[in-house]
């Protein structure tokens, strides 16, 4: 029954258009006079709290400096390197797109921002060399999916405060999922591409390719800051994060001077609106989460689930099954905080690794920015790139397919995740 009062109002609420962050208020509310528990005073505390972490402030530094990174000329950079390295090849725009989602994913974090720039990149150059329209917007939105896994992902930090896991560890471990993101986008646009008769690119000559590498060379130093920053302990993912910021606006303002005193009025407008958006999200989702664990609710779902406890490849498949499903209605952010207060006591009754659960779990959830209808992702490469959502449904479908068949493939071997994530944690 407890279940249900959640659930129901939680849905209910969303049924009526109430954005997520007070639906997830309301549901807590009615959990709480179910409970006989309502104060007012317990509600704000607990929405207060939700958001004073410490290692929650690694998010809205993260965004900011995705922000100046987009508005620095950072981005463009890292797709002329991708262009001199592989445009000339067939299929070579596509090819670039993934690359440069790759690299630009370690420099901001954020799937929304990264599919932004890179549609407004290369949407048009995509489609004047005679590339399907759909298709290509398809591969750009999957492109802009890499973010979320590969460091410095604000969704993994999200992870690792609402179920308490080490997000240095997180970080480490997203690297080789990450990338093999985008090597199944690279193998599903080499099928596609293989008969396509479309403009190649003239090879670029080596002087050209040092001088992209030359040119790019600042904005590739922000991820190894931050990697090498956390493998080595020099500073914590908060401290990670101000240090992106920092690097990039330096970057932006003393050695590209693309960023003037003006625009960087606006960026620093813009990410503080989109931190606090999420902010309160996080907030909201902590009142709820507080709530879950006075119910017991996550006792319960052990309780359920106890027959397939003792089988925990079989349960992470009936999990990433459940989350696809539960991703097409809600986006990352809340998925995670609702969904990880509940799962992560199944995921340690089962000993599944945390980190490996938290990577797999982030992997599935960035896979819902690109699924309909809530995939935000896809509304913004629709709205970028001014292309029908239907048209970019229809270009999605194969890069789909072979990011799940990753998921499956990490599901049957952990290995893949755990072994490499331990190594570069050390």
């Amino acid at each position: 029954m407890t279940i249900l009062v959640f659930v129901g109002a939680l849905i209910g609420a969303m049924a009526l258009g109430i954005p997520i962050a007070f639906s997830l208020l309301l549901s807590g509310v009615a959990l709480m006079w179910h409970l006989d528990l309502f104060d007012a005073q317990i509600l704000a505390q607990n929405l207060v709290n939700g958001a004073d972490s410490f290692p929650l402030l690694a998010v809205p530094f993260f965004m900011l400096a995705g922000e100046i990174m987009n508005a620095g000329g950072l981005s463009r950079r890292i797709v002329t390197l991708a262009m001199a390295l592989v445009g000339h090849i067939r299929g070579g725009l596509g090819y670039v797109t993934i690359m440069a989602g790759c690299i630009m994913g370690a420099l901001s974090g954020s799937a929304v921002a990264d599919a932004a720039a890179l549609t407004a990149l290369m949407l048009p150059m995509m489609v004047a060399a005679g590339h399907d329209k759909a298709r290509s917007a398809g591969l750009i939105a999957s492109a802009g999916i890499i973010a979320p896994v590969l460091p410095p992902s604000i969704a993994l930090v999200i992870f690792g405060v609402a179920g308490n896991v080490s997000i240095a560890r997180l970080f480490m471990a997203g690297i080789v999922p990450g990338l093999l993101l985008g090597i199944a986008l690279w193998l599903a646009w080499w099928w596609l591409v293989r008969r396509e008769t479309v403009e190649i690119g003239a090879r670029r000559s080596r002087a050209e390719v040092r001088e992209a590498l030359r040119e790019s060379a600042w904005a590739l130093g922000l991820p190894v800051l931050v990697v090498v920053g956390l493998r080595f302990g020099v500073f914590t993912p908060t401290e990670a994060a101000v240090a992106a910021a920092v690097y990039a606006l330096l970057v932006s303002m003393l050695v590209y001077r693309e960023l003037s005193w003006r625009a960087l009025c606006d960026v620093f407008v813009g990410a503080a609106r989109t931190s606090s958006i999420i902010m309160f999200l996080v907030a909201a989702a902590m009142v709820s989460a507080w709530l879950i664990t006075i119910a017991q609710l996550p006792a319960q779902i052990v309780t359920l689930l106890q027959p397939v406890l003792d089988h925990p490849k079989l349960l992470m498949l009936a999990i990433m099954l459940l989350v696809l499903v539960i991703g097409t209605a809600l986006d990352q952010t809340p998925c995670i905080l609702l969904l990880t207060p509940v799962l992560m006591p199944v995921v340690k009754a089962a000993g599944i690794d945390p980190v490996y659960f938290g990577v797999m779990f982030v992997l599935n959830t960035s896979i819902s920015l690109i699924t309909p209808p809530v995939g935000t992702v896809l509304n913004t490469v629709a709205g970028v790139g001014k292309v029908g959502i239907d048209s970019v449904i229809r270009g999605i479908g194969p890069f789909l397919l072979a990011m799940i068949a990753l998921l499956m493939l990490l599901v049957a071997f952990p290995g893949i995740i755990t072994v490499p994530g331990a190594w570069l944690y050390g």
